[in-house]
């Protein structure tokens, strides 16, 4: 005869977690929940689900598949980096290079992005006193820690989103335009930046928002997101679109920093224009016109190389980067015990 496990024992503990988690509902899922994209998986145990959406494009810019709702908007955030670089060059802007590059990144803070951003304010006029980007850390763990080591402080010119500024100002002295106002939404140049977007997306945008470096930020359909992303990757020669499509495959470093998933798959991808955005979105476009985009609901950045890999092998693309990318290992102690990868 089974004895049961006396009342405030660890073994009634245990038996009432079982009982909780085999009873009624203890796996149901609302039926309008998100998809999930990635799962942690820890010593051969699920313990943690990313949700979110993810579209794709094929090259004529129909779906080729789409998981969870890629008609509500969000916010791209540094993803929409692309378009507002274009935009810099449609004002004037003469940008090349690693230069250009830069006016679309995230960089990480290292040294040779810093002077990049001093050379961009410098040809224009100025400094990094007109920098309106909040003062900030190198973004990436080994530029920040050497950037502590020679005793650097947070600082404008750091902020991941200098580059984007530095050529904004660039396109503000050109022009003639306002260099303090230039991230009010009414200015001249974020009234440029803004038409651009809509037209590249193809798409009115949903709602306006301040993304974290101060800047306007457009909030787009993922639907939107891949087919700005496509306008560029498959743009024509010689407009602005295809000129920062060139500079961020042939500097990608300046994209995004050493060792960063835009770097590895713009290395790894010949053709592909990749960036990502801060809350976990992430978008890439191959010069064919195939693009994806998706948005990880709860913001983990760590999800973005396993389900880009995913997707990217989904919508036909083979490249030895994808199986570096596809899962993110998890330890216990020294030893690896399970990984980060897509679900789908």
């Amino acid at each position: 005869m089974t004895v049961p496990p006396s009342p405030g024992s660890p073994e009634s503990a245990i038996t009432a977690v079982h009982a909780a988690a085999s009873g009624p509902g203890a796996d149901r899922v609302p039926k309008d929940a998100p998809p999930v994209l990635a799962e942690v998986v820890r010593s051969g145990f699920v313990e943690g689900r990313h949700r979110g959406a993810l579209v794709a494009l094929d090259a004529d810019g129909s779906v080729a598949f789409a998981l969870g709702d890629v008609d509500r908007p969000v916010f791209p955030r540094s993803s929409a980096k692309p378009a507002q670089a274009v935009a810099a060059l449609r004002a004037g802007v003469e940008l090349d290079g690693e230069l250009l590059a830069l006016a679309a990144a995230s960089h990480s803070g290292e040294p040779f992005h810093l002077d990049g951003v001093r050379k961009i304010l410098a040809a224009a006029g100025l400094d990094a006193g007109a920098l309106r980007t909040p003062p900030q850390l190198p973004f990436g763990e080994a530029a920040c820690e050497q950037y502590l080591r020679a005793g650097g402080q947070p600082d404008p010119l750091v902020m991941n989103c200098s580059g984007k500024h530095a050529a904004w100002l660039a396109a503000c002295v050109v022009n003639g335009w306002d260099t303090d106002s230039y991230l009010d939404p009414v200015h001249p140049l974020q009234q440029l930046v803004l038409r651009t977007v809509e037209e590249l997306a193809d798409e009115r945008i949903a709602h306006l928002g301040v993304d974290g470096c101060g800047a306007p930020v457009p909030a787009l359909s993922l639907t939107g997101l891949a087919r700005l992303y496509r306008a560029i990757a498959a743009s024509c020669a010689g407009t602005p679109q295809s000129r920062v499509a060139a500079a961020m495959r042939a500097h990608p470093e300046y994209v995004a920093g050493t060792g960063r998933v835009d770097t590895l798959v713009m290395r790894g991808i010949p053709g592909v224009v990749a960036k990502m955005g801060a809350e976990a979105v992430q978008a890439v476009a191959l010069p064919d016109g195939r693009a994806l985009a998706f948005k990880v609901d709860d913001g983990s950045v760590r999800t973005l190389g396993p389900i880009l890999a995913a997707a990217l092998r989904r919508l036909g693309v083979d490249a030895p980067v994808l199986a570096e990318l596809a899962e993110l290992p998890l330890y216990g102690g020294p030893h690896p015990v399970g990984a980060v990868r897509a679900a789908f």
